[in-house]
């Protein structure tokens, strides 16, 4: 085995300067975005009007339903991604392998085989429709569609949302993929943090509503009204749901923002804003 102090280690060329020199070739390896536009000041977060929703999720969504796992398919976004670039299939690899490449993570969130989106009751794997058109399509080509034209995403879910190990790319690929508020009936402890951390709204439905009792089917345009100037923890937020031709529905919600420390992370965009934010001397929280 060669050491890492060992000649053939230190012969090995590497690049001098103060800061990380990424390779934008690499598909392993690439520079995440979640510093993209960094200010040192956090500007004020916008509120939620008009949204999409990306998906319907019932009770005991695992963190292994929504982060990516195991073998990536020729036939998913990422594999679709991957051969764009060159790459042969049977050098893919796994999700874990590339778990440093947000492009192919971000692909296959909430893309697992075995996910159901009660948009699409009869079906199973990463699919939902993009309205108003009511296409069917893979999450991710969705998301970016929504993207384009500039529309906010929510994401609805049952009991004990984010179940299962702490996996990061969980948070990070939803944040990734524009969702700007998580609507449940409840969430793991954890994984509710890590939606904090990436500046992503979870929100628990109060009294006995659910996405079931409130009928939705994902073609419904929503609204969180009373964070538009920020969020208090524990606040009461409500949801107004908009379907063509009918009248509106309300509910209320709880902002799962638990203390004054998450709120701030919420107003800086996230945690990692927050720190670097605090670690260039800037505003903290």
């Amino acid at each position: 085995m060669v050491g890492v102090a060992s000649a053939p280690w230190r012969a090995g060329p590497a690049a001098a300067g103060a800061v990380f020199q990424w390779d934008s070739a690499s598909t392993y390896l690439r520079e995440p975005p979640f510093f993209e536009g960094f200010e040192m000041t956090p500007g004020a977060r916008p509120g939620i009007a008009g949204a999409r929703i990306l998906g319907i999720f019932g009770d005991s969504v695992t963190t292994d339903h929504i982060s990516p796992g195991a073998a990536i398919k020729p036939s998913s976004p990422s594999g679709a991604y991957l051969q764009s670039l060159g790459i042969a299939v049977d050098d893919f690899n796994t999700y874990m392998a590339r778990r440093a490449n947000h492009e192919v993570m971000v692909r296959g969130t909430l893309g697992n085989v075995r996910i159901r989106n009660l948009m699409l009751p009869d079906t199973e794997g990463g699919i939902t429709k993009h309205y108003p058109d009511a296409v069917r399509m893979p999450i991710y080509e969705a998301a970016m569609a929504y993207a384009r034209e500039r529309v906010p995403l929510v994401v609805f879910a049952g009991e004990e949302y984010g179940t299962g190990s702490s996996r990061d790319w969980a948070a990070k690929g939803v944040q990734l993929l524009g969702v700007r508020a998580l609507i449940a009936r409840s969430f793991e402890r954890i994984h509710r943090s890590n939606l904090v951390g990436m500046g992503v709204l979870p929100c628990q439905f109060m009294n006995d509503d659910s996405a079931r009792s409130l009928e939705l089917d994902g073609s419904e345009t929503v609204d969180l009204v009373g964070i538009e100037n920020g969020v208090e923890p524990q606040q009461t937020v409500r949801l107004v749901i908009h379907r063509a031709g009918k009248p509106n529905r309300e509910a209320l919600l709880r902002a799962r923002i638990d203390t004054p420390v998450e709120a701030s992370y919420y107003r800086h965009g996230g945690i990692l804003p927050c720190v670097l934010r605090q670690l260039l001397g800037g505003e903290t929280p």
